[in-house]
C-alpha cells in the first residue's frame, strides 16, 4: 500500500491505494465518490466515465498510481455546470434514465462533447456516446436527449 494524492472534483485528497488498484476502485472505495459505477471493469460499458486532466476516460482501466497528481472529475464534480445541468434536464425530458446505472457515464461523456462542441451531428453524437452501454432504454431516448441539450445550449 501507497499513499497517493490527487485533485478530485477540484478538491486534493491523498488516500491509500496498493499497487494495481484501478483509479475507480480508488474512487468508490477509497475516496467514497460512488457516482462512476463499476460494471464491466474492462472499459467496454462507459458506466465509470470520468475526467482524467481532462480528457474522457474509463476509469476501470486507468491505475490510480498512475493518475497521482492529476486532476480528477467524477459526476458528482459536475454538479452545477451548466452544460451538465442541460444534459441531465434532457435526460429526463426525453426518458432517457431508466434504472439509472449507466446514467452517469452518459451524462459525462455527453457533457464532455458539448462543452467541446455545442453542435454536434448525428456522427459526432453516435460516436461520443458509443462508449456507453445501456440495458434498459434500446438508447433512442438517450439520443434525443442529448439532441435536445445540444439545442438547449445552443439557444
Amino acid at each position: 500500500m501507497s499513499s497517493l494524492r490527487l485533485h478530485v472534483n477540484g478538491e486534493e485528497v491523498e488516500a491509500e491505494a496498493w499497487e494495481g488498484e484501478s483509479l475507480l476502485y480508488f474512487l468508490r472505495e477509497g475516496l467514497g465518490r460512488f457516482g462512476s459505477k463499476n460494471a464491466c471493469e474492462q472499459g467496454e460499458c462507459g458506466s465509470c466515465s470520468v475526467l482524467l486532466d481532462g480528457r474522457l476516460v474509463c476509469a476501470c482501466l486507468v491505475l490510480a498510481a498512475a493518475a497521482a497528481g492529476s486532476e480528477i472529475v467524477t459526476i458528482e464534480g459536475l454538479a452545477g455546470d451548466p452544460i451538465t445541468a442541460a444534459v441531465q434536464r434532457a435526460m429526463v425530458e426525453a426518458g432517457g434514465v431508466q434504472c439509472g446505472f449507466c446514467t452517469p457515464g452518459f451524462v459525462v461523456s455527453l457533457a464532455d462533447l458539448l462543452r467541446r462542441n455545442r453542435n454536434p451531428d448525428e456522427y459526432e453524437l453516435r460516436e461520443a456516446l458509443s462508449g456507453n452501454l445501456c440495458r434498459c432504454t434500446g438508447y433512442l431516448r438517450i439520443f434525443e436527449a442529448a439532441r435536445r441539450a445540444a439545442a438547449e445550449l445552443r439557444a
